[in-house]
């Protein structure tokens, strides 16, 4: 059991200024971590590494990224995103363990078995799948090759907050169906009497404490987008031209989580092709971008400077309200991209701009931008 000290609250003057002084640089005051590649070589210096070492007790084989930047144990590669490199050898599984981040797998080499809340999915290479949070999930490599996956949470942001919880030694399914109450078993004269209810006109509510505490249930389930299903609808989008204005990716969606656009209620992930010659409009947001390469070459250009990659690599690609473009210098470039996007549209934060020559808007909350598909396509 934790124990505290006393301790008192420091006040700090802030008269007369909105921004404080140690974000006040940058573009419209916004810090921002430099961008960072991870190269396909270090990548496989390191799979190699994990893949030698003792088995842990709990089948675990995995390496953070970890920003420069990320000085206070957060585990961070952008800031609130934590990822990690995991191997499993022939044979190998995880325990299972459950936590109250979401998780994206995105495997780039071998397959295997994901398991979550009993549910088993078999993946290969360059598949993503998810597990939800607090689901007790399980990572099973039952095939003759070693498996490597990129794996992807928001633990770094609970650790920030300092509400990261990890169980190491999960309930089974079933305890746990069965120590959650259902509605029916509620008895009526256990409910606040009033219900919820309008106040005012201008549509403020009251509502009573058992709403506080059983809000309306949206069940995340674990789901798998199958890179054979993705890349035939993907291939399509090469098509388009050199005219399109917009960006030729899918999104993997649930639409659980509705307009947040997301693959969990915290990220979007989507996975883009890129015709060689192709480069994308420069333009920003305040959500971070990672992108791992999977075909192709080619270079970013983000706040003005360049950056080389090709297949294999990992990159830290666009820092929150960084300016960027991305470039397919020897095609088609594949990428895999994961952004806090879904958690700053939930959390009503996404400033976006597509042009840079036009307005700043708020995805999700106000009008958003076209492009010109409509146009393209009908030529």
């Amino acid at each position: 059991m934790a124990t505290f000290q006393d301790i008192e609250c420091n006040l700090v003057d802030a008269c007369g200024r909105q921004t404080p002084e140690a974000m006040a640089w940058g573009d419209h005051n916004l810090p921002m971590w430099e961008p960072v590649k991870v190269p396909k070589k270090r990548i496989e210096q390191e799979i190699e590494r994990l893949a030698s070492v003792a088995k842990p007790a709990n089948g675990v084989r995995r390496t953070h990224f970890i920003h420069p930047r990320c000085t206070d144990g957060s585990k961070a590669f952008a800031p609130g995103v934590d990822v990690s490199l995991n191997v499993l050898l022939p044979g190998e599984r995880t325990a299972p363990v459950r936590q109250n981040a979401s998780v994206v797998d995105f495997c780039i080499q071998g397959g295997g078995t994901a398991i979550a809340n009993g549910k088993a999915h078999a993946f290969k290479q360059y598949d993503t799948f998810t597990s939800p949070s607090m689901s007790v999930h399980q990572y099973v490599n039952d095939t003759k090759e070693i498996q490597v996956r990129m794996r992807y949470s928001n633990g770094a942001l609970l650790e920030k907050l300092c509400t990261h919880y990890v169980d190491e030694n999960p309930p089974t399914d079933a305890s746990q169906a069965a120590a959650a109450p259902k509605a029916s078993e509620l008895r009526a004269d256990h409910r606040n009497p009033f219900g919820s209810f309008q106040l005012t006109e201008e549509g403020t509510w009251l509502a009573p404490y058992e709403q506080l505490v059983n809000p309306e249930p949206v069940e995340y389930k674990p789901k798998l987008w199958a890179w054979q299903d993705v890349k035939r609808e993907l291939d399509k989008l090469a098509d388009l031209g050199a005219n399109y204005k917009g960006r030729r990716l899918y999104l993997l969606w649930d639409p659980v989580t509705g307009r947040a656009n997301g693959v969990t209620p915290n990220f979007f992930s989507t996975i883009t092709v890129r015709p060689g010659g192709i480069t994308d409009r420069p333009h920003r947001h305040v959500s971070a971008a990672m992108n791992y390469i999977f075909g192709g070459r080619g270079h970013s250009m983000v706040q003005g400077k360049r950056y080389e990659w090709e297949a294999g690599d990992f990159m830290f690609t666009a820092p929150g309200w960084a300016i960027h473009s991305h470039s397919a210098d020897e095609g088609p470039v594949y990428e895999m991209t994961i952004q806090d996007f879904a958690f700053n549209i939930n959390a009503d934060s996404l400033l976006w701009q597509e042009d840079m020559k036009g307005p700043i808007t708020l995805l999700g909350s106000h009008a958003g931008f076209e492009t010109n598909r409509t146009l393209v396509a009908a030529v």
